[in-house]
């Protein structure tokens, strides 16, 4: 068993689609044509990040309380959870690119950690590991 897709609500795809895999690296597999339950058109938009089997559907929202959810998915607090390799860099890529940080890097026991917004608003911790002592050093003298 395992859980194959999240949806996150957005206000448009396109936008969407260009933060996701744009700025924070994700790939794009799926973009078809599809229709609402009472026939209207939409997109079945899949997101997933590089190696993932867990993707994202962006899901356009539709009437008044789906678009009173955009951003607001996990009611303010981070719903999402993002693990990089290189912590550093990525943080450093995102913060180039214009993504919002809300909390500044910290270390934690279980790791590095900054609170980011996405392109509705939610937030999301981008997670990386403890630096071990030998790599420390090593970028020091760099």
């Amino acid at each position: 068993m395992q859980i194959d897709l999240v949806a996150v609500i957005v206000d448009e795809y396109d936008p969407a689609i260009e933060f996701f895999t744009g700025i924070l690296g994700f790939d794009l597999v799926e973009d078809s044509p599809a229709l609402t339950n009472d026939g209207r058109p939409k997109r079945w938009v899949v997101i997933r990040p590089p190696g993932a089997q867990t993707g994202i559907l962006l899901a356009r929202a539709d009437g008044e309380r789906q678009t009173a959810a955009v951003g607001d998915q996990a009611a303010g607090r981070v719903g999402f959870f993002l693990r990089v390799d290189d912590f550093d860099a990525a943080y450093q890529r995102m913060t180039m690119a214009g993504v919002t940080f809300v909390r500044e890097p910290r270390t934690e026991p279980y790791g590095r950690v900054a609170v980011f917004l996405d392109i509705a608003g939610n937030r999301w911790d981008l997670l990386g590991a403890l630096q071990a002592e030998g790599d420390k050093a090593g970028r020091q003298t760099h």
